[in-house]
Order: structure tokens, then C-alpha cells, then sequence
């Protein structure tokens, strides 16, 4: 059975890569959401790094029920690399030994349907006109309140196509930005089909603080999804076309990313690539992906109008834990005069998107949610202000199923009312 075979001598040196520095000291049991919601050592890093290391060895086999079960369960959210006193990359690492366990079993239908239509902008064109015509109605909503006591996860699909939404203000068109920096931006899929108003508002911020918009034509998805659930080919695949893009459009711009998750996918496409054609070109322009946060900073920002809200940031995953950017965000919006900034309890933690994992591990989604929503409550925040579209729809449908009167968006977006208002 192919499921019992050893990984080769590449997955396996994939997967051990940044798990030896691992001297099982525990400090991440606390940073891990999937061990504070179920306390089992199985579903914290410690206890995923034995059995990815037994994997690795040949001492269990690919579909290993508990070794698939409990890394699925696993968010991928890299929190425990930020507390980790050894240095260990757990995130590559889960990575590979997902591809190996994709290899030995069909993925579940929904983490193919989705995989599939992502790959080619083609054929998202159909399926992201039917879900923002369904958004328009304004019936998701209700159609996530009234499924919520009956079939949770389809409530949490409404729910989180409701929280895509626009916010309806009037936004003035970026204005040129005559001999500005040059910048290019990754439109990507899920951002274009459903949050082309934060492309929008980060056109806006660009250009007032002096950058000029390359397009990009033939750019394509990230491939983070892929790369999550362990479809590595499709993950090069999609690469190999974005470095070919971005090199024939602007070869030195930088690239500007405002989703924090495919921010995180193109820094890591050099290793993604390795010994690939294309791999240095990959690592060249994974040294150029920057979040649009990160731009707009080191620009200042310049200052906006008044916005007299109170505003909680939340850090994605992929942004704090990934790509290590902490600052900048709350630069963008200290930069808004009389907006207030609210602490939020957990702000590091994750909220329980990562990906299609809410829509494949829903209970466990749910109750990583939990706390933050908690903590959103006792902030009583006008706005929540986080950078990746997961965590938009996660938090956005959560609070509008528990009944909190929150916003939720963008930081960008804020900032680019500041300047249009």
C-alpha cells in the first residue's frame, strides 16, 4: 500500500528541515489555539512535531488516522514559531508533510472543488459574479441566521460571503501619481472576486503617498491554498506563472501585496522553487513582495482627514507569524487623526480562518473564534481592523452571528476613506 511507504529521502529532509532545533520545551502549548481548545498534546506543535518526525523516520505511514486527523486539525497559524526559544520553522515543515499525506488519500471534496476553480481566473469569473450578485441582495445575512441553529457550516458560508461586503462610502478615484515610485500589485483571487474595494482603497493610499500603479497582466492566484493543503504542484504551477508576470511587467518594482496569507505564499517562493528553472528568479521576487502596510509606512503614511472611530487591530497570522510585520499596520492608522486605537485581548492569536479550514474543520474553527469574539465584546470597538481576507470573513460573520455591532475591516480601508472623505 502506498500509504505505507517511507518518505523519500527529499520529503523527508522537507519535513525535518526546521523541526530538529525542537528540544520539546513546551513554550508553545499556550501560543497554539487547536491545544487550548482541546488540550491534547496531539493537537499542539510539540506534539504535531513527533509524529511529523515519525512520518519522516517511516515509523508511521502517511495515512496514519491520527497522524492525518491531527494534522488537519492544525491551523497552520505559525504562532508557535514566535515563542519558540529554539528557532524551529514548523510552517514549511507542515507543509511537507501534508504534500506527502496528499499523496496516499483524496482530498475531501469541498479542498478540490475549491483548489480547482482557484487555479485559473477563468474559471473563478463565473462563481465570483454569482457570490457578489448573492451578496448584493443583502439575503445572506438572514440566510446565515436562519441555517445557524440547523446547519452551522452552512451559516458560517453566508455569514462570511455577508461580511464581504463594501461599506459603501463614497471613495474618489486614485489620483496619478505624476513621476511616483513605481509599485505593482497582486490582485490574486479571492481579494479580486470579493474584496476589489480593498485593492481600491490600497490604489488610494498608494497614490496619495506617491506611488504609481504598474498592472500586471497574467498574474494569477498565490497558490497559498494549494500549497496549505498539500497540492505542492499546483502551488508551482501557479508560481512559475506570477514570476513570469511580474518579471515581464515591472522587473524591479516592488510588489505589493493586501492580503497578508498570499503576502506569506510569494516570500516563501524561493523555497518553493528550489531547484527550479526559475528559482533565483522566485527568490528575486520573493525579496520584493512587501504588504501594503509595510509601503505605506516607511512613506510616513501621510496623514488623513479625521476619522472619529475607535478601532481594534487584529493581527493575521501570516502577517504577525509569517513575514514578522507588527508595526506597520498600526502605523497606517495612527496616521488617522482622532482615531482611537483599542487594545484587543488576543490580538496575536489566531481567529480561526486559515484558508478553507473553517469551511473543512468547522467546530474547530468555531471554537478557535470564541475567545476573540469574547474579547471583540469587552473592547467594544467600532471598527475591527485586520489585513487578510480569511479574517475578514471569519471575524466579520463570527460577530454578525453573535449579534456584536462591529465592523470589520481593512486597514487600507480606513485609511483611504481618511483621504477621500
Amino acid at each position: 500500500m502506498t500509504g505505507t511507504r517511507a518518505p523519500r529521502g527529499q520529503d523527508a529532509r522537507e519535513i525535518l528541515g526546521g523541526l530538529e532545533a525542537c528540544v520539546h520545551c513546551g513554550f508553545c502549548l499556550p501560543a497554539c489555539p487547536t491545544y487550548e481548545a482541546t488540550a491534547d498534546e496531539a493537537d499542539s506543535p510539540r506534539g504535531r512535531i513527533v509524529l511529523m518526525r515519525a512520518l519522516a523516520h517511516g515509523e508511521l505511514p502517511a495515512d496514519d488516522a491520527g497522524l492525518v486527523h491531527h494534522l488537519d486539525r492544525c491551523l497552520g497559524c505559525r504562532g508557535c514559531e514566535s515563542v519558540c526559544p529554539s528557532g524551529v520553522v514548523y510552517g514549511p515543515a507542515l507543509e511537507a508533510a501534508r504534500a506527502r499525506i496528499a499523496e496516499t488519500r483524496t482530498a475531501p471534496l469541498l479542498a478540490r472543488v475549491a483548489l480547482w476553480v482557484l487555479a485559473r481566473p477563468e474559471r473563478q469569473r463565473g462563481l465570483w459574479a454569482l457570490a457578489r450578485l448573492a451578496r448584493a441582495t443583502g439575503v445572506t445575512g438572514g440566510l446565515a441566521r436562519v441555517a445557524a441553529p440547523v446547519a452551522p457550516r452552512l451559516a458560517s458560508a453566508f455569514a462570511m460571503l455577508a461580511a464581504t461586503r463594501p461599506n459603501g462610502r463614497p471613495r474618489a478615484a486614485a489620483p496619478a501619481a505624476a513621476g511616483g515610485a513605481r509599485a505593482c500589485l497582486l490582485t490574486g483571487c479571492v481579494m479580486d472576486g470579493l474584496f476589489h474595494h480593498v485593492h481600491e482603497a490600497t490604489a488610494v493610499a498608494l497614490a496619495a503617498n506617491g506611488f504609481d500603479l504598474t498592472p500586471v497582466p497574467g498574474q494569477v492566484c498565490c497558490g497559498a491554498l494549494a500549497a496549505h493543503a498539500g497540492d505542492v504542484e499546483q502551488a508551482r504551477s501557479l508560481a512559475r506563472e506570477n514570476v513570469r508576470a511580474f518579471d515581464a511587467a515591472a522587473p524591479d518594482a516592488p510588489v505589493v501585496v493586501d492580503s497578508a496569507g498570499c503576502g506569506a505564499a510569494m516570500r516563501a517562493y524561493g523555497h518553493l522553487l528550489d531547484g527550479d528553472p526559475l528559482a533565483e528568479r522566485a527568490r528575486a521576487l520573493a525579496a520584493r513582495v512587501r504588504d501594503v502596510s509595510e509601503v505605506l509606512a516607511e512613506r510616513g503614511p501621510a496623514p488623513g482627514k479625521p476619522l472619529p472611530l475607535r478601532v481594534a487591530y487584529d493581527a493575521p497570522c501570516h502577517l504577525l507569524h509569517a513575514q514578522k510585520v507588527a508595526d506597520a499596520p498600526l502605523a497606517l492608522l495612527r496616521a488617522i487623526p482622532q482615531l482611537k486605537l483599542v487594545p484587543l485581548e488576543g490580538h496575536d492569536r489566531c481567529c480561526g480562518s486559515a484558508g478553507l479550514f473553517s469551511l473543512l474543520e468547522p467546530a474547530m474553527a468555531r471554537a478557535v473564534l470564541r475567545p476573540k469574539l469574547d474579547a471583540i465584546a469587552r473592547a467594544a470597538p467600532d471598527v475591527v481592523a485586520t489585513g487578510n481576507p480569511g479574517c475578514l470573513m471569519q471575524i466579520g460573520a463570527g460577530a454578525a452571528l453573535a449579534g456584536l455591532a462591529v465592523d470589520v475591516r481593512h486597514p487600507v480601508e480606513l485609511l483611504a476613506w481618511s483621504y477621500t472623505q
